[in-house]
């Protein structure tokens, strides 16, 4: 079993960073694929970037360029480095892990998942 706890979300103003931090109760050596997941008010929840065991990344364009995916073993964490951020970004944030092998690690259904936590960006 995989508990995900998030933390770093609140308000900004547009242009401005943010660092989420996911942390992860069960170790993340075994686990293949984690991913940052968005979903904003009246729309469905997408993956916006995401981060297989070796390190490989994958990101949506939509944030590419700006976000950041990372994680460190030794200290059982995913994070997310925000900058130059949107009115658009503006939504919940979830991060989401898997002990599969997803090619990319680029899929919409994850099996274990947190929280979530708030970003608010204001123009």
């Amino acid at each position: 079993q995989v508990q995900l706890v998030e933390s770093g979300g609140g308000s900004v103003q547009a242009g401005g960073s943010l660092r989420l931090t996911c942390k992860v109760f069960a170790g993340t050596y075994s686990i293949a694929c984690m991913a940052w997941f968005r979903q904003a008010p009246g729309k469905e929840r997408e993956v916006i970037a995401a981060i297989a065991s070796p390190g490989t990344t994958t990101y949506a364009d939509s944030v590419k360029g700006r976000f950041t995916i990372s994680k460190d073993n030794a200290k059982n964490t995913l994070y997310l480095q925000m900058n130059s951020l949107k009115p658009e970004d503006t939504a919940m944030y979830y991060c989401a892990a898997d002990y599969r092998l997803i090619p990319r690690c680029w899929d919409s259904e994850y099996n274990y998942w947190g929280q979530g936590t708030q970003v608010n960006v204001s123009s």
